[in-house]
This record gives structure tokens, C-alpha cells and sequence, in this order.
């Protein structure tokens, strides 16, 4: 196989062809779902999707590429409820509740799909050159649903938010490669937010 043609087509896609990508999405993690990083190959993945291997390659550079699409799509479904901060605001919940809230939840789904989180964890910390873009994508938007569900202003957000990402991400390793119960995990993150969010307010205080 050429070089050209494993490179992810930069272009706006059709109906057809984001229906096909997104195909091929599902197929992987249903993949790694089943049986970890291991399991996903380009050739059982287009396979699974019903198309030529040639065609995986079209639209996600490597292995790696597409599970970290995999982890976009998965960060997604995670916190797809997650824009409903004024619902939230109106039961009495707090910022650092909220952040908290969502640090939890995201590591108890991981931990409940842990084959799945595993694999897209090695994808995502891979050295490929070709998850680059997909990663950076991928941290902003956690970033920017951490923001969200924090809500009211604070100061040095950006920090904030890169800390929180950090921790978020050491979770994930926890769960994965270190294999630590999932309620010390979720107590690590919540106390974690707490922290970070109370560290920054405090600091603009002084």
C-alpha cells in the first residue's frame, strides 16, 4: 500500500462517508470493547465495518489514529449531558460539586467498559505523529467540558483546566495500567478537583 493512501483525508465528507467513518469508529471499539488494544487491527476493523482495508486507511492514519477517535467518541457519550449547568445550578450544586460530579462519572464509566478505557488510553499516549491532531482535538474538548461543568468564572482558567486534565488522565492510567479499585480512584478525583478549583480561588484571593 502506497504511502498517500494512508493519509486521513483532510476534506469535508459526504453523508455517505461520514456514515462510513463512523462505521468504522464503531467497529473498532466494539473491537477493543471485546478484547483490548490487541484486538484492534485495520484489517479485522474493516472487516467488521464490511469495507476494504484500503478504505480504513482513507480516513484514519494508523491503529492509533482511529482509537483515539474511538476516545472522542467515548469522552462524547460521557458527557453529552454535561451542558446542563444551569439545571445544576439550580439544585444548589456548587462549581467544585459539579466538577467533581464529572470527574467520578467519568471514572466510574471507564471503569466499568476497563478493556475499552485501556485501549484508547495506550492510543491516546502513543508517540504516533499521526494522533496529533486527533489528541490535541480531544483535550480541548475534555478541557472545555471541565469548564463547563464548572461554570462560574475562575481565575487562571486555562491552568485550571490543563491541572484538572492531568489529573483526569493519571485517573485513567490508574484504573488501566495500574489496576487500582475504582473507589480510590474516584475519591482521588474528587479530592483532586476540590484542590485544584479551591488552589486557584485561593490564589486570587492573596
Amino acid at each position: 500500500m502506497s504511502d498517500d493512501a494512508r493519509i486521513t483525508v483532510p476534506r469535508a465528507l459526504t453523508r455517505e462517508q461520514r456514515a462510513r467513518r463512523e462505521r468504522l469508529v464503531e467497529s473498532a471499539r466494539l473491537l477493543a470493547l471485546e478484547g483490548g488494544y490487541g484486538a484492534v487491527t485495520m484489517h479485522d476493523v474493516a472487516d467488521r465495518a464490511d469495507v476494504g482495508r484500503a478504505t480504513v486507511y482513507r480516513y484514519f492514519a494508523s491503529k492509533d489514529h482511529l482509537l483515539t477517535e474511538v476516545a472522542a467518541t467515548w469522552a462524547r457519550r460521557i458527557t453529552d449531558d454535561v451542558d446542563a449547568v444551569a439545571v445544576a445550578a439550580a439544585t444548589g450544586e456548587t462549581p467544585a460539586e459539579r466538577l467533581t460530579s464529572l470527574l467520578e462519572r467519568i471514572v466510574r464509566v471507564a471503569a466499568e467498559e476497563l478493556t475499552l478505557t485501556s485501549a484508547v488510553v495506550q492510543a491516546v499516549t502513543s508517540d504516533d505523529a499521526g494522533v496529533d491532531d486527533s489528541r490535541t482535538v480531544l483535550f480541548r474538548f475534555v478541557r472545555d467540558r471541565l469548564a463547563t461543568a464548572i461554570g462560574d468564572p475562575v481565575p487562571e482558567r486555562e491552568e485550571v483546566e490543563v491541572a484538572l486534565g492531568y489529573v483526569l488522565l493519571g485517573a485513567l492510567v490508574s484504573l488501566t495500567s495500574l489496576r487500582r479499585p475504582v473507589d480510590e480512584v474516584a475519591a482521588m478525583v474528587r479530592a483532586s478537583g476540590r484542590l485544584v478549583l479551591a488552589g486557584a480561588l485561593a490564589g486570587a484571593a492573596t
